[in-house]
């Protein structure tokens, strides 16, 4: 398999099907609106636009197989896996907001070798795969060099589901809030995600979160010189539904926040 040749396929596959996103977006109504869970939402778009992406998919790489967040193809645990959020924010989109964004990520033998990252609404598209540096459309990217939480920008967001740990949560959004530049929730954990690995935030953590909402974007994160972990510093982040991520130092001082509160 030429990595070049497939990464290459999968960003004129993004460019694609973010167009068709962005067409729907100008004639969406609300009555297109299905609720899968309280404040968890879904439409035709999320699911047309998974289609096309597994049909494209499958297309670059025939024996892959896929997790997918509206489970319009399965993982049937072949040596390529593809991980896909089709619309990562569909909040955001629904209500004509930016950011949301289409996540892909590959991975080989449970090893992830590809991450592309489209934020539809300012059309930034963020990619890398193994043998490539990170890119911001044509402009190559790293994490920032902040060493100092007050130096810093930050991301979070809020689980729809689960509020078990939201008392904990907040005691480290204030504590972040009062010693830093300030602290976002823009409603995209793939965009989020995307934006540490291009130096917009220093850091970034989220609890409630899933698969497909943060593979592309751990992977990015790390080749862009950052650390990705769990709430323990571990490495359970990828199905353990929480993730901390910035760059070393930062990633080091919020890692020791997130421990005394939560």
């Amino acid at each position: 398999m030429n990595l070049n040749e497939v990464g290459n396929s999968v960003l004129d596959l993004a460019k694609e099907v973010g167009e068709f996103i962005i067409e729907q977006g100008k004639i969406f109504t609300s009555d297109k609106i299905e609720e899968k869970g309280p404040q968890d939402f879904v439409s035709y778009v999320d699911k047309e636009a998974e289609s096309m992406l597994v049909k494209g998919l499958k297309e670059i790489i025939p024996e892959s197989g896929f997790i997918v967040e509206e489970n319009s193809a399965s993982n049937a645990n072949e040596d390529y896996i593809w991980i896909v959020d089709p619309l990562d924010g569909t909040t955001n989109f629904i209500h004509n907001l930016a950011p949301h964004a289409i996540s892909i990520a590959l991975q080989k033998n449970k090893k992830t070798v590809l991450g592309v990252i489209y934020e539809l609404g300012h059309k930034e598209l963020f990619y890398s795969w193994d043998g490539l540096p990170v890119y911001l459309n044509t402009k190559e990217i790293s994490v920032t060099k902040s060493t100092l939480i007050s130096e810093g920008l930050f991301a979070t967001g809020f689980s729809n589901s689960d509020h078990s740990r939201l008392t904990g949560h907040l005691k480290v959004v204030k504590k972040i809030i009062e010693n830093s530049h300030g602290l976002r929730r823009h409603g995209s954990a793939a965009t989020d995600l995307a934006y540490v690995a291009a130096g917009i935030f220093d850091g970034f953590f989220e609890y409630g979160l899933s698969v497909w909402d943060i593979a592309a974007g751990a992977y990015l994160v790390e080749r862009a010189g950052g650390k990705v972990s769990d709430y323990s510093g571990k490495d359970n982040y990828f199905f353990g539904r929480e993730m901390l991520a910035g760059n070393k130092q930062i990633h080091a001082e919020l890692l020791n926040i997130l421990k005394e509160n939560m």
